[in-house]
């Protein structure tokens, strides 16, 4: 009956010693546990990011060449390069979001999201009354694709380390191939455990 005892006062000891808390807090409130990405960074970064594309020549070019009209703006495949897992969509999220707010491109859906419209449109051929269902060949074309990658770098040793991110985009004229804005994000973090 003896070492019965010190196991259970070891597990009562395990019990009492590991109270969580949770809190609720703000959205946009920086919390850097573990100095990977986060959603601090996919934040910042995208408003980044799009406020410097808005604040460049491509975008009046554009307009003057257009009779004034907004460019029609989609974001392609933005790949992760980094070392460790970061999921893109909350990124490419961000950047939507940014360039909706703005108020200056307008914005079409890409990729999976795309394909799901059409089979919908698909489905109201058949589905729908004719009075409600959308036709096909009217969807507005882009005039540039946004697409980029994130890299990272880490140094460590012992108990410290540096993470290094660097987020590199490129918007680009789908008529003519041609780039029309490079740029970049920075982001270094030091860990000490």
């Amino acid at each position: 009956m003896k070492p019965f005892l010190p196991l259970l006062l070891f597990a009562i000891l395990l019990g009492t010693s590991c109270n969580r808390q949770v809190q609720r807090i703000e959205t946009d409130t920086t919390v850097d546990l573990s100095g990977r990405w986060n959603d601090t960074d996919a934040r910042l970064t995208a408003a980044e990011l799009v406020s410097e594309i808005m604040g460049q020549p491509w975008l009046e070019r554009h307009k003057r060449n257009n009779s004034g009209e907004e460019p029609v703006v989609i974001v392609g495949m933005v790949e992760n390069k980094s070392h460790e897992h970061i999921e893109a969509e909350v990124f490419i999220k961000e950047l939507e979001k940014a360039f909706v707010k703005s108020g200056r491109v307008r914005l079409v859906q890409g990729g999976a999201k795309r394909e799901q419209i059409r089979r919908e449109r698909a489905d109201q051929q058949n589905n729908a009354s004719q009075s409600t269902m959308k036709s096909w060949g009217l969807e507005v074309g882009a005039d540039y694709m946004l697409q980029g990658s994130i890299n990272s770098i880490m140094d460590a040793y012992k108990r410290k380390k540096v993470i290094y991110y660097q987020i590199d985009m490129t918007l680009t004229n789908m008529e003519t191939n041609e780039v029309v804005w490079i740029g970049d994000k920075k982001i270094k973090k030091f860990v000490k455990n």
